[in-house]
């Protein structure tokens, strides 16, 4: 018996579901298109109107990282890896992750979050250059930064305090 029938009913899902979530977001619904349109509605960032800054997705508008660039970045799985640009970059990056390689088979990525991030892209850089790492699509960032720029859902980053609000409206993707 052939699955291509039960197949191409679950494509043409995917196809009406990823339809809708392009005209929700404005632009192709891809992970990253999603993490950022997430990102500026409960961060409050601006997102580059053209999109095409090259090292950042937008800026912050308010609290107190109010007028900061920042890259949103969504990693499906929580697997240490970074895309870190070596001839532009942010004041910051915000990261979105899924569930740890672990935690799910390794064939599937459901679109989770987890646990979010908040890098301060200089002192990133600093670290990962003190190791010796090649920047690029894959940087491997270890456990420590990762557990440091923790700001959801244990709040370890000083930098950004989540409101109740934005707690409850990551909630919604876990």
């Amino acid at each position: 018996m052939s699955d291509l029938p039960w197949l191409a009913s679950l494509l043409k899902s995917r196809n009406t579901i990823d339809a809708k979530i392009a005209t929700l977001i404005g632009c192709a619904a891809q992970v990253g298109n999603v993490g950022e349109y997430i990102a500026a509605a409960v961060f409050h960032i601006a997102l580059d109107e053209e999109r095409k800054r090259q090292g950042y997705d937008g800026r912050f508008t308010t609290g107190p990282l109010a007028g900061q660039t920042v890259d949103v970045q969504w990693r499906p799985r929580r697997d240490g890896q970074m895309n870190i640009k070596v001839d532009a970059r942010p004041d910051y990056y915000l990261v979105f992750t899924g569930p740890a390689e672990a935690a799910t088979p390794s064939f599937a990525n459901p679109w989770l979050i987890d646990a979010v991030f908040l890098f301060h892209a200089g002192e990133l850089l600093n670290a990962l250059r003190e190791r010796g790492v090649q920047l690029g699509s894959s940087t491997s960032v270890t456990g420590p930064l990762w557990e440091r720029a923790q700001i959801f859902p244990v709040p370890l980053n000083a930098r950004l305090r989540l409101s109740d609000d934005e707690l409850k409206q990551l909630m919604l993707f876990r």
